[in-house]
């Protein structure tokens, strides 16, 4: 009896002595600072995506997926039409027309266009304790390091920027220093430029990783700037063009699979496609039912799968913001459109380069694990620009330095907050030839006549008498086809001098 008495109390004593030690466990709480990985497409259109148009000849079943898992935007524009201001617009929070480049792009030999302890959204992050990457295509400039002689050409006015260097002025050999390091990025892979811009060759840290020895002579120089084209210029000899979209997935994925629970990561990923050279792999080829185009559009669905299928695996998607969206709209020609019966830039007018819609209207969409509602539709008018501002919001920093003229956080958006981006009080693009487009509400203003782009003709003068810019009431003429500037005098004068205000702003403005 007394044995059994002993075991029983015995066995109490167990019981409360690991109870006891459980009390004082230490918990191990995983960072609620989420993660953060934006995907660029390049040149893709908002009827490119399946989600966006149903009618199209392309098929998105992973572009889709993520939009039924987060909130997808149907009024999302890129600052510009093109590639260059937008990766500026999106990294500084600043529109592009404030940059030494007020129109155009960069070409690979172009210096860096982000200018130095300029605030961006990696360095943003990276002083919250992030662990910041980009791979993929930068097209914002890196300063080359100049061949022995050649320092001069740097004092040389707008050298690099307004006008390109010359590869025989670099020293390939050696490190660049200005770019995504300068940026805020901790590591980068990424090439200089456009797939379709020599030089052709990767960088890894700013170091060419293979000496771009080698040279093409261009291909399908004759195309238009479509299917498989590039131009002529200085290669690694081992660069391959159909092997550029693979290769920056398998270093994107391995960067984050170096990625943990105990510190927060920003990937960037800004791919190369479906821009020229359409290069789709064997496996894609004939799969749509919109070209080489088409195909090469189903290949960049397909490694967004795989981006996403990696964040699976590792277990940090629950904790991962997942952004992906495009530069400016397609360049899809009209012909393209009646050959293939597919819309790549919707049911909006233009295309890339373009004022009008097509040229900047994009997909957008985020999926964010028990912030986001998932299968939301927001309507909500807002731009890439508002990237900076959002992040800001997210890692609760008050620090003025991130506060841009030109970025607004949409973070109450994606909350189901509010169903506009509070107090941003337009917003404004620009085309490719410098138009200048705003938008407030209903109203979209263009400063100027034409398409302002590539879709002809891009730029008319007015006739005597003719109205010498364009408004449409974007509710009732989506397809800008009923230009109303001469009806409504006072809504054009509102939108003009916001506009002005905006252009001569140093600091942000709130909607009044």
């Amino acid at each position: 009896m007394k044995r059994t008495i002993k075991q029983l109390t015995y066995r109490i004593l167990c019981f409360f002595l690991v109870l006891f030690c459980l009390s004082f466990k230490p918990v191990v709480q995983k960072s609620k600072t989420p993660n953060i990985v934006y995907i660029l497409a390049d040149d893709l259109g908002y009827g490119d995506v399946s989600i966006y148009n149903p009618k199209g000849k392309i098929a998105t079943p992973n572009i889709d997926k993520l939009a039924a898992q987060g909130m997808r935007f149907t009024d999302a524009h890129s600052p510009s039409s093109v590639c260059t201001p937008t990766r500026y617009a999106l990294l500084t929070g600043r529109y592009p027309w404030r940059s030494r480049l007020p129109v155009g792009v960069l070409r690979g030999y172009s210096r860096t266009l982000i200018e130095e302890d300029r605030p961006t959204v990696a360095s943003l992050l990276k002083s919250q304790g992030y662990q910041t990457g980009v791979v993929g295509k930068w097209h914002l400039g890196l300063d080359w390091e100049m061949a022995q002689g050649k320092e001069e050409l740097l004092k040389t006015d707008g050298y690099g920027i307004k006008t390109e260097m010359k590869p025989e002025d670099i020293d390939f050999t050696k490190k660049t220093t200005g770019g995504p390091i300068s940026a805020g990025f901790d590591y980068s892979y990424v090439l200089p430029a456009s797939l379709d811009m020599p030089p052709y060759c990767y960088m890894e840290d700013q170091q060419v990783t293979e000496q771009p020895t080698a040279y093409t002579a261009g291909n399908k120089l004759e195309s238009g700037y479509t299917g498989p084209f590039w131009r002529e210029g200085k290669m690694s000899p081992s660069f391959d063009f159909h092997g550029v979209l693979p290769e920056f997935i398998r270093k994107a994925n391995a960067f984050l699979k170096k990625q943990t629970a105990a510190k927060p990561f920003f990937l960037y990923l800004p791919l190369a496609a479906p821009h020229t050279p359409w290069v789709p792999k064997k496996e894609y080829l004939d799969k749509s039912k919109a070209g080489e185009y088409g195909d090469f559009v189903q290949q960049v669905d397909a490694a967004v799968g795989e981006v996403l299928k990696t964040l699976e695996a590792s277990g940090l998607a629950d904790n991962t913001i997942v952004i992906f969206t495009s530069d400016n709209g397609p360049y899809w020609r009209q012909n393209f459109v009646q050959q293939f019966d597919h819309a790549a830039a919707g049911e909006f007018r233009g295309m890339k380069g373009d004022a009008f819609e097509g040229g900047h209207r994009i997909p957008f969409i985020v999926r964010w694990p028990h912030k986001v509602k998932p299968n939301t539709v927001s309507n909500a008018t807002t731009t890439l620009a508002n990237l900076l501002s959002t992040c800001a919001e997210i890692v609760g920093t008050k620090d003025t330095k991130f506060t841009t003229e030109d970025s607004y956080s949409i973070l109450s958006v994606l909350l189901g907050k509010t169903k506009q981006v509070p107090d941003q009080p337009a917003v404004v693009h620009s085309s490719s030839i410098g138009y200048f487009a705003i938008r407030k509400g209903d109203w979209k203003l263009i400063e100027g006549l034409g398409s302002g782009g590539f879709t002809e003709p891009k730029e008319l003068k007015p006739k005597v008498g003719e109205a010498p810019g364009q408004l449409y009431n974007l509710a009732t003429d989506i397809s800008e086809t009923n230009n109303v500037y001469e009806q409504n005098p006072d809504k054009v004068k509102e939108l003009t001098q916001l506009l002005t205000e905006i252009k001569q702003s140093k600091t942000k403005i709130t909607l009044k």
